[in-house]
């Protein structure tokens, strides 16, 4: 039963983590679409702020492999928290994430000189994604 936990766990990880991402990462770049009907020009600050949430994805994916290593047998609802931990956080993450991009996207292609103001609010739900993997691999 306890390797049927941490399985989950890691499957919960890496499962809940890309998902945020993709939400995220879909909700940029359907913003990203309409602002370009807009304002085609800056397509580069809509392209830098549509990657952003994509990274979520990438910390249940390090927390996923650093995790591979430990042993079910003994540690799997150990393994079962931080899987649901990690993907948990990263899931909201990514989609609050996105649509703070996605907000900073609609306000360059109205005009205004919001991006590097969106990266720094960006950067806020990213910190908690940050900290979540940090603490997966402390335990």
């Amino acid at each position: 039963m306890n390797e049927i936990l941490g399985y989950l766990g890691l499957g919960l990880m890496l499962a809940l983590s890309g998902i945020g991402s993709c939400y995220g990462t879909t909700i940029v770049g359907n913003a990203a679409e309409g602002a370009l009907k807009k304002n085609p020009s800056k397509s580069s600050s809509y392209m830098i702020l549509s990657a952003l949430p994509a990274t979520q994805g990438l910390y249940g994916f390090v927390a996923f492999l650093m995790s591979m290593g430990r042993d079910f047998t003994t540690e799997g609802p150990l393994m079962l928290g931080i899987g649901l931990g990690v993907g948990l956080v990263c899931l909201f993450s990514g989609i609050r994430q996105g649509q703070v991009c996605a907000n900073g996207i609609m306000g360059i292609a109205q005009g205004h000189d919001v991006q590097t103001n969106t990266m720094i609010y960006a950067a806020l739900p990213e910190f908690y994604a940050i900290l979540a993997l940090v603490a997966a691999l402390m335990v």
